[in-house]
């Protein structure tokens, strides 16, 4: 099993920013790079912090009215690909494909909108494709990529930053991993729940 890793980048993809500036600070104190998309991505850069479009990685602008945004094989291939298969490094050097070590996720509010009274065209919209796909994808390789499944956990990895650096260890991930599933399995009950009626 992996042990310690460092986080060296930073992929952030998330729906309220309250909360993250601490995080992000913290992060860019520690040397990580950030990568993200949209208004994430202007968000990081207001902060005074240097930020990679995804868009620059993929070649690949936002599609189909953001709908398609971070769903490509460089960024998937940079959170899967496991770090210690020698097949894997090699299609990465192959494809240029970076090495994501930390996601941070925070959903499109799909249980708010639908109490709110929206209309289902607007429900359906705020169904998360992309975010609940990186938070699957971070949570499966766990042994190497540190995933942040809400803004509920930016405070613990906060609290793991501030005691060890940008560094992690198998307990940490596999930690945050299974509140990964826990968001993921909640949101699918709320979608299947809604889906239902």
């Amino acid at each position: 099993m992996a042990g310690t890793k460092k986080i060296k980048t930073a992929l952030v993809s998330v729906f309220h920013k309250d909360g993250l500036d601490e995080l992000l600070a913290k992060l860019n104190a520690e040397g990580v790079k950030f990568l993200s998309t949209g208004g994430t991505q202007k968000f990081i850069e207001s902060l005074g912090y240097e930020c990679q479009a995804v868009e620059d990685v993929t070649t690949y602008p936002s599609i189909l009215g953001g709908r398609v945004k971070t769903l490509h094989p460089k960024v998937f291939g940079g959170i899967l690909a496991r770090r210690d298969n020698e097949g894997d490094r090699e299609q990465m050097a192959k494809y240029e494909i970076p090495e994501i070590d930390l996601v941070i996720v925070d959903l499109y509010p799909f249980e708010d909108t639908v109490a709110s009274g929206a209309s289902e065209t607007d429900i359906i919209e705020k169904i998360d494709i992309g975010g609940i796909s990186l938070i699957r994808a971070g949570a499966k390789n766990f042994k190497d990529v540190v995933i942040v499944p809400s803004k509920a956990e930016y405070g613990v990895l906060l609290d793991i930053l501030n005691k060890k650096g940008a560094e992690t260890d198998i307990e940490d991930r596999r930690m945050f991993a299974t509140r990964a599933f826990g968001v993921s399995s909640h949101y699918d009950t709320a979608i299947h729940a809604w889906f239902e009626k």
